[in-house]
């Protein structure tokens, strides 16, 4: 069935803000969306009105068919606001939908505190989005939830555990599990737990995370199966014993519960785009700690649906795209047909250093001045990430994400970097236009697939797996970032030599930093050059199945958006929501 154009499913006239176009769309029967994905109807759970979960027999119904192309958007470093990665892969595979391919999109689900706070949704924008926008970002089908209740569990058992003394004895100073919340709650980021005499627990510190920073999320998003995700969970580290050991959920008795608990939300969520392409959206890892991806399951339903897969990787090309191809692409097998990278002329102005931009406040009219020399100087960002992408094998097309207030010389100066190192770049207006505006973008995607496969596919990792943990950081580090080398904290070294030789040296490693820029600190903007990486502490995270390296100052706990919250939302006389982006 051929896709609407936005003016054929908006009412008249049309509303510019986001809210206002989503609500105008008309939603076809989810059942009709599963449908065109090839989805037996056994395998098509509805969950209210434009809304399905996917039984994971879905998988076996589409065994059969052929895979499809496999495509990532990833970005270049990004300003505090984005540059537009989830709406350009939802415009991108409206595009390739109005050009007779079928496509599916694969998002990650929005968490409700940078939602509340200071970033706002993550369903796109204009005639780019995926539908029903508030029931998205606000608990969908409440899998973030699951995930909480999950982590939770284990985090009470745990206390249980100490409470009982139970074996193996866990020593309180050692526990490594917090507990979680779905929204910025500054208050909760440090507490005492354990309070009231003998039947409160085992006073000791503790705090509470973001639940998307949660490493049950990363599972969830890492599984390719119930049992795959039972596994995973009963390998979660909990905390040491009085030896100096390490604890597991599946010592502790917690992975099966935990696995009940998540049986639901391990089906993905099925809901279409504003041109009823469809739009797959599961789990929700953060990209600044965790490895930023949506779910392994949801990418191979729609690779087995249809002609084309986009999938969205989180901030910079450093850090979403690298866990992409090392971390999600090791644990599922699959290969990388070609990747977008995401740029606005406003963010090379912003890496030029000219032009400061405050988080939730309006951005500078030089800023939005017309400044094609702040997009040269600023290039090098977009440059290096160029070369980041490259350095996978992987040869990317440019999307010039396109505002109002562009400027046409600003388009001709990432054109003109662009060209300078053999990549094209194209113009998309898919905010304003739906996928005719990215129709250009999905021809140029097309084209560069089609010559990768010419030439073979050469996609590579990074790393290789028997290469030392020390060397895996560093290697990132230095090939990707642009360090001058790594300085490891005594005891993150000690660590990651003693985790070699317990068999724990041909895992992936995740380094979470700061993603406004390519190195640990945000002020460094453009492509630093002079800098040595600082990997103050070591994390190793055997559910998800890799080792976590934490560097300079990263935002992972309750409390990181502005007081009060930067989204006002509230529900007017006839029951609607209002103030949401």
């Amino acid at each position: 069935m051929a896709p609407h154009s936005p003016a054929t499913d908006q009412a008249s006239p049309a509303p510019l803000d986001n809210l206002g176009i989503a609500r105008a769309a008309r939603l076809w029967p989810i059942e009709e969306i599963a449908h065109r994905l090839g989805l037996p109807g056994e395998a098509v759970e509805p969950y209210g009105r434009g809304i399905a979960k996917l039984d994971p027999t879905a998988l076996s119904a589409l065994a059969e068919c052929p895979r499809g192309r496999y495509v990532v958007v990833t970005a270049i470093t990004p300003t505090p606001p984005g540059e537009g990665k989830t709406t350009t892969a939802i415009g991108l595979v409206q595009g390739l939908q109005r050009l007779g391919h079928t496509a599916s999109v694969a998002l990650r689900q929005p968490s409700m505190g940078p939602t509340l706070g200071l970033k706002g949704g993550a369903t796109g924008a204009g005639y780019s989005q995926v539908l029903p926008m508030e029931r998205i970002n606000l608990h969908l089908t409440g899998d973030i939830h699951a995930v909480g209740a999950a982590h939770n569990l284990l985090a009470a058992l745990i206390d249980n555990h100490l409470h009982h003394g139970l074996e193996p004895a866990l020593d309180p100073r050692e526990i490594r599990w917090q507990r979680v919340i779905d929204l910025n709650d500054r208050a909760l980021r440090h507490l005492v737990l354990g309070l009231g005499g003998p039947g409160g627990g085992y006073p000791r510190e503790s705090g509470f995370e973001i639940t998307a920073a949660s490493e049950v999320m990363a599972v969830l998003a890492l599984a390719d199966s119930l049992a795959d995700l039972r596994r995973r969970l009963g390998r979660l580290i909990v905390g040491l014993d009085r030896d100096g050991e390490p604890v597991t959920a599946e010592q502790i008795g917690a992975a099966g519960a935990m696995t009940v608990l998540l049986r639901e939300a391990f089906k993905p969520n099925l809901l279409q785009t504003l041109e009823h392409a469809p739009a797959l959206i599961h789990a929700g890892p953060f990209g600044n700690i965790a490895h930023g991806n949506s779910s392994i399951v949801a990418d191979r339903i729609g690779l087995h649906a249809g002609d084309y897969l986009v999938t969205e990787a989180g901030f910079g090309a450093d850090m979403g795209a690298e866990r992409f191809f090392n971390i999600k692409c090791r644990a599922s097998g699959l290969v990388p047909d070609a990747a977008v990278l995401v740029v606005t002329a406003r963010a090379l102005k912003y890496h030029s250093g000219r032009h400061p931009m405050t988080p939730g406040q309006p951005l500078p009219a030089a800023l939005l001045a017309e400044r094609p020399e702040a997009v040269r100087e600023g290039g090098a960002n977009l440059l290096k990430q160029i070369d980041n992408i490259r350095a996978h094998g992987v040869t990317p097309v440019v999307a010039i994400n396109a505002f109002p207030d562009d400027h046409p010389s600003e388009h001709d100066a990432i054109r003109e970097l662009c060209q300078s190192v053999g990549v094209k770049a194209v113009v998309a207006t898919h905010v304003r236009d739906g996928g005719q505006g990215a129709q250009a973008l999905a021809e140029a995607l097309i084209e560069a697939i089609d010559e990768s496969r010419d030439a073979g596919n050469g996609f590579h990792f990074l790393y290789p797996d028997d290469m030392p943990l020390t060397e895996k950081i560093e290697r990132i580090a230095t090939r990707l970032y642009g360090a001058d080398g790594v300085d490891f904290a005594p005891a993150a070294r000690m660590r990651l030599e003693a985790w070699q030789g317990q068999g724990y040296g041909e895992l992936p490693v995740c380094i979470a930093k700061t993603h406004l820029s390519l190195s640990h600190e945000a002020g460094r903007l453009g492509a630093p050059r002079g800098w040595r990486l600082p990997v103050r502490e070591v994390r190793l995270s055997a559910g998800a199945g890799f080792v976590y390296a934490l560097c300079g100052d990263i935002l992972t706990l309750p409390g990181l958006g502005p007081s009060p919250a930067a989204t006002r939302i509230d529900i007017d006389e006839n029951g609607n929501t209002v103030g949401l982006y």
